[in-house]
């Protein structure tokens, strides 16, 4: 294989799994460079994070042979501490990152059979290869929380750290923006809900005389992605995690051979099937079909927001009377259509969060538009998979600018929790080092590690 098309596309391996895949070993003289309680860190896994920094375009600050070492070492020390105080994942949590990375690596590789003969394994050992990557990392960020704990600012603190900071060291705050919607769900048409139904009867038929399995009809057909590549199979799930409607039907499954009458929920259609129940969570797998939208309904829903817009620019109706009494969307109609924003808890939004986080089609629209602007109408596809009709009106812009107490409180609170936290954690590894045993292999001692006390006198 041509080496240097093989060395990018290590990077992109090493950046998702942190493994080498097994193709690029041949050559590998491994050997144990630190121990840290009873776990080893291997030069392979030094190099295997060396890469990935190099692909991501990393830089370190020092040696990235003492670097590297002592990073991982701090990871042991945050997992053992997991395994005694018992901090665990869920399988959910764990199979819905596993597949997400693997839509990932599958994309930038090529295909599915290319990313096979990378790893020289099947995609069930790439994933169960994956699984314990992903269930460590996530153990980690557990432990980090419960180690941080809950972290109680008063605005005095945060001016107070902020009066003491130097001008040039004062954060610069990009563009936001504040955006309110109104979004309406065309009328989907009787006989293709009829379809969809009959449709999904049909799979209930064929599993049930043996014809095919639930798993490869979800495979096939279901439309909800992320569990149609795993059969429609999601892990242990508990109760408030899913909506209603879902939720009503899969715990009153008890019969794993029977699968569930077809049931709707805001998402599309479904039949469900269950796999097995433990106490109060409930593993199953399901198949979701949406009914699709007919491009004269779309057109006629269009055409109704767009007079609404008019009537809003007219004065006739203010677009919070609107968005409170027409719009379909949930989530902000009882907050006048304002948008929130998930990662901030406030309403502001940076223009590549309001992509990321909302809508690409969204986004695109506000960029051009005058603050109390409203827009043409548009279609979306919303947090639910849905398509839908919207108009958006742009509440608020503010300029990029250096942060202040007055505008971006919010910011800057965030900033001084992230300090406090990292504060906290420094002072664990300190601790956790003192009754850690850890030896080094001589030719990996000589380094300013950032932790001194790896090394015991």
């Amino acid at each position: 294989m041509n080496k240097l098309i093989m060395t990018g596309v290590l990077a992109i391996l090493l950046a998702l799994t942190g493994t080498v895949p097994a193709v690029a070993q041949d050559n590998v003289i491994d050997e144990v460079v630190w121990v840290v309680g009873d776990e080893a860190i291997l030069k392979s896994d030094v190099e295997n994070e060396r890469l990935n920094a190099q692909y991501e375009g990393r830089r370190f600050d020092g040696d990235p042979y003492c670097v590297i070492p002592e990073e991982l070492a701090v990871q042991k020390l945050f997992l053992h501490q997991a395994e005694i105080d018992s901090i665990e994942v869920s399988d959910q949590e764990v199979l819905q990152e596993v597949e997400t990375r693997i839509a990932w690596l599958t994309e930038q590789i090529g295909s599915k059979e290319k990313l096979e003969e990378y790893y020289n394994k099947t995609s069930t050992q790439i994933r169960e290869m994956l699984r314990e990557n992903i269930r460590d990392g996530l153990r980690v960020q557990g432990m980090q929380k419960k180690i941080v704990g809950d972290i109680k600012l008063t605005p005095a603190e945060v001016r107070n750290y902020f009066s003491k900071l130097p001008q040039d060291s004062i954060p610069f705050v990009p563009t936001q923006v504040e955006v309110q919607i109104i979004t309406r769900e065309p009328k989907i048409k009787e006989e293709e809900i009829e379809r969809v139904k009959k449709e999904l009867r049909d799979f209930t038929d064929r599993i049930n005389k043996g014809e095919t399995t639930f798993s490869t009809l979800a495979r096939m057909y279901s439309e909800d992605p992320g569990s149609a590549r795993r059969g429609g199979e999601y892990g242990f799930t508990g109760r408030g995690t899913l909506t209603l409607e879902f939720a009503n039907v899969v715990f009153n499954l008890t019969d794993p051979k029977k699968i569930s009458k077809v049931f709707e929920t805001e998402y599309g259609y479904h039949i469900a099937q269950l796999i097995e129940k433990r106490g109060d969570r409930v593993s199953y797998r399901h198949i979701l079909i949406k009914p699709r939208v007919d491009e004269k309904e779309i057109e006629a829903e269009l055409n109704k927001l767009d007079t609404l817009a008019n009537d809003i620019r007219k004065g006739k109706v203010t677009f919070d009377e609107a968005a409170t009494w027409v719009s379909q969307d949930k989530d902000t109609r009882n907050n006048h259509g304002l948008l929130a924003n998930p990662q901030t808890s406030t309403s502001r939004f940076e223009m590549q969060q309001l992509a990321g986080l909302i809508s690409q089609e969204v986004a695109k629209t506000v960029e051009g538009m005058q603050i109390g602007e409203v827009s043409k109408p548009f279609t979306m596809i919303n947090a639910k998979g849905k398509e839908v009709c919207a108009i958006v009106k742009l509440k608020n812009r503010i300029d990029g600018h250096k942060a202040t107490i007055s505008e971006d409180y919010q910011r800057l609170k965030d900033i001084v929790t992230a300090n406090r936290s990292e504060e906290k954690l420094q002072k664990w590894i300190v601790e956790k080092q003192k009754n850690t045993y850890v030896r080094i292999n001589p030719s990996w001692r000589k380094c300013d590690f950032k932790y001194p006390g790896w090394i015991k006198q």
